[in-house]
């Protein structure tokens, strides 16, 4: 869904944005009518607040949202999208001090407040509507918002209808939309190729395992972006328990978030040769599964001892992984919905990510600040590559033990980037409860943060 600024000559309703350190000034320079109806209403300028005004001909006078207190905003993000929620139809414009990182983030934050996914059940929208506030890119945040969009689109499509076809079809579409170079491998030509993991993985489901490869753009620095695409993971021969399997429409998550940051980066025409690759599975379970204790050979030619089938997500990561590292980009990111001792460690709201590179670390961390998009970088710790080396192979793919899961995932995934500068994301991609700018559901992490940081990293 496009979610859009409503246009910049429509009649628009004044809309204080009132700190609580603010609220007492603003309400004596008011008129008495109003000054009344806001003290007889209780409005204290609390954070996500919300009160309309009423003239003296019954007409709307304005409307004030609470943006709270500088500790209270430290506690959640998008302040103005919780009161936009509360506003009745219409159309309003901001006047506030706000300036700058912070207004663009709170005007982001409405647009992504109006997202609804109405697939499959009538849902209503939010009647408030906003006209883009003076010194505001409106374009860039509405790229942004759009990418978001897309992100959280298929992350909640269920995999009855986001399979491995649906999604090779959705990219499809986005590199259309974009004029980028589309290919994919799909089924036995994964073999022939030589992407023996991915095909491995995802042989077991009635949809082909698949690599879908994007290109756009001619000139500058290259950027691989890798998404886990693993549409639904029941575990395979390891199967997950019916409680552990409920989300695992959204093990795509990875896909889908590189899928949003790409629609950001085209939309926006930045001046890299970006490349997107998805390996597109189901971990199913089926006579040709495969097993626990099978040992498999990977692009790269590194062995892999299987000692879970529910820990595939690396597994096709990595023939992905090496393949993007062939084509040696100045840039290579991994995003994955990938273990669950990454969201033991940091819950669902920060991402957490792996890179060894301060510059890359640097421009990262600034650009999460700037869009409230959170990361927490955790290490590639190099005394726990033993652990992932199990001795009858190259590689374990499940470590015993239970320690540092996220690291050896990581430290695993490392192993087939090359010599390149990689990052390793481990997204969550799901809100588990309602927040402002962000409904239940899925979600998208650390696009933003990357899109932010991506000029400084490149040199853009």
């Amino acid at each position: 869904m496009d979610l859009k600024f409503a246009p910049a000559d429509a009649d628009a309703i004044p809309l204080y944005l009132l700190e609580v350190e603010a609220f007492d000034g603003w309400l004596a320079r008011q008129s008495a009518p109003a000054k009344a109806w806001v003290l007889q209403s209780g409005f204290a300028a609390a954070l996500g607040e919300a009160l309309t005004v009423p003239a003296t001909d019954g007409s709307m006078l304005c409307a004030i949202a609470g943006y709270g207190t500088a500790a209270a905003r430290k506690r959640t993000r998008f302040g103005l999208a919780g009161a936009a929620a509360k506003l009745p139809r219409g159309t309003y414009k901001l006047v506030s001090d706000l300036a700058g990182a912070q207004l663009e983030t709170e005007a982001l934050g409405w647009l992504l407040g109006q997202y609804i996914f109405d697939r499959y059940a009538e849902a209503k929208a939010p009647a408030a509507q906003l006209v883009a506030p003076g010194g505001v890119d409106a374009a860039r945040i509405e790229a942004i918002a759009k990418g978001e969009a897309l992100t959280r689109d298929l992350i909640n499509t269920p995999a009855n209808d986001m399979g491995p076809v649906a999604l090779e079809a959705a990219a499809s579409a986005l590199a259309q939309a974009h004029g980028a170079q589309f290919h994919v491998i799909r089924g036995e030509a994964l073999l022939d190729e030589n992407f023996p993991l991915i095909h491995t993985v995802g042989r077991a489901s009635d949809q082909a395992p698949r690599l879908i490869d994007m290109r756009w753009g001619e000139i500058g620095p290259k950027l691989t972006l890798v998404g886990k695409g693993v549409c639904f993971d029941t575990g395979g021969l390891n199967l997950k328990p019916g409680a552990s399997m409920a989300l695992m429409k959204k093990d795509m998550g990875g896909a889908a978030t590189v899928m949003g940051l790409a629609e950001m980066i085209m939309a926006l025409g930045l001046k890299v040769q970006l490349r997107v690759l998805i390996p597109a599975v189901e971990n199913a379970v089926s006579s040709n599964a495969f097993r626990p204790g099978d040992i498999l050979t990977s692009r790269q030619g590194l062995t892999v001892e299987i000692n879970n089938t529910d820990a595939e997500g690396r597994l096709v990561l990595a023939d992905a992984l090496s393949f993007g590292a062939e084509d040696t980009p100045d840039m290579m990111i991994s995003m994955a919905t990938l273990t669950g001792a990454a969201r033991v460690a940091v819950g669902p709201d920060l991402a957490p990510y792996f890179s060894d590179d301060s510059a890359f670390v640097s421009a990262l961390e600034a650009g999460a600040a700037r869009a409230q998009d959170p990361v927490w970088r955790l290490p590639f710790w190099e005394p726990y590559e033993a652990m992932i080396e199990p001795g009858i192979a190259d590689l374990d793919n499940a470590p015993s033990g239970g320690f540092a899961g996220c690291i050896t995932a990581a430290l695993f995934l490392r192993r087939f980037a090359g010599e390149t500068n990689y990052a390793h994301f481990d997204v969550y991609g799901w809100n588990p409860a309602a927040k402002p700018a962000r409904p239940k559901g899925g979600v998208g992490m650390a696009a933003r943060a990357l899109l932010e940081a991506l000029p400084v990293m490149l040199k853009l």
